[in-house]
């Protein structure tokens, strides 16, 4: 790769993105910085900021501003706390980038204070009869449909991340220990168990279905787009997004949904948090501790054994 000549802030962007790519970042990881960095770069247009050395302190303030003021053009809501604080250091950290590789004298965002990120609850969960339902939609649809439904048992079974299930060759399948070995960001290998409904599923799609789609270029590729070769993120997403959408739920997050489902239906039957962190491939546990707060069914058991209003008659008449 070639350090840029330029100090022009999206030539600069281009070099910043193959420098991710080059430690291995993922496609997911990659997208985002890259749509918040043109998010950045378009204000600054605007503004007749086009170099990086131009980006301080005071422009990060009025860049925080307009954040706070935003609306998202389809419901008009605002950014959550998150949001602001994920575009915001997607900045931070391209400009450190900069500094680093002696394309900036100085860091001038070194001591930038950002948001509190927050505590954002998923949404709109799916529940497992709500899954099931789901799964009965791709049988409509002959080869492809079952193919689907092969990658969707995937995703219930196991709750790994869509970019997670791409990347799976056939043999990271291990049968006979209903185990599946996954690459998780940062490189990082773990071994995560399948039922046997998710081991049938597997095994009828790689011998009856996955042949009709393969071609000597699909190599290893566990589960087969179309054309033969290796599913894309985003298609795989949609593809989700349409069969929910078939069984009449329209949410977002379609493949994460299934994610959270694993987690909270595993702690509402008593898995140990630890355990959760592991499957899940969190790096720290206060990740994973975000699903006590979605997990309901404990904690209604408990209200209900417990607090006296839940525990006396009914105070009408």
């Amino acid at each position: 790769m070639h350090k840029p000549t330029t100090k022009r802030i999206w030539r600069c962007a281009r070099y910043y993105f193959e420098l991710c790519l080059a430690k291995g970042q993922s496609s997911d990881t990659l997208r985002g910085k890259r749509g918040g960095l043109k998010k950045f770069f378009l204000w600054c247009l605007e503004r007749n900021v086009t170099r990086i050395d131009q980006i301080d302190l005071d422009l990060m303030d009025d860049y925080a501003a307009y954040l706070n003021a935003y609306r998202k053009p389809l419901d008009k809501r605002p950014l959550c706390l998150a949001q602001k604080r994920n575009l915001l250091t997607f900045v931070k950290t391209f400009i450190k980038y900069m500094y680093v590789k002696n394309l900036l004298p100085t860091n001038p965002l070194e001591n930038i204070e950002l948001p509190s990120r927050g505590q954002q609850i998923p949404k709109a969960l799916y529940s497992v009869d709500e899954i099931e339902t789901i799964l009965e939609q791709p049988l409509l649809f002959g080869i492809k449909g079952l193919r689907d439904r092969a990658i969707l048992e995937c995703l219930f079974a196991t709750g790994i991340r869509r970019g997670e299930l791409v990347e799976l060759n056939i043999d990271d399948i291990k049968f006979s220990e209903r185990l599946i070995r996954v690459y998780g960001k940062g490189d990082k290998e773990r071994l995560v168990p399948i039922s046997i409904r998710g081991c049938e599923w597997l095994a009828f799609y790689i011998g009856k279905i996955r042949p009709m789609f393969a071609f000597i270029g699909s190599g290893k590729c566990l589960f087969l787009a179309n054309n033969g070769k290796r599913y894309a993120p985003g298609k795989v997403s949609d593809m989700a997004s349409l069969y929910g959408k078939l069984a009449g739920f329209d949410r977002t997050g379609a493949c994460h949904l299934y994610r959270h489902n694993t987690a909270t239906t595993m702690l509402d039957n008593g898995a140990d948090l630890r355990h959760i962190q592991e499957m899940l491939g969190h790096a720290s546990i206060l990740t994973t501790q975000l699903y006590t707060h979605v997990s309901r069914k404990k904690l209604s058991e408990v209200y209900n054994d417990t607090h006296p209003s839940a525990k006396g008659a009914s105070g009408l008449f």
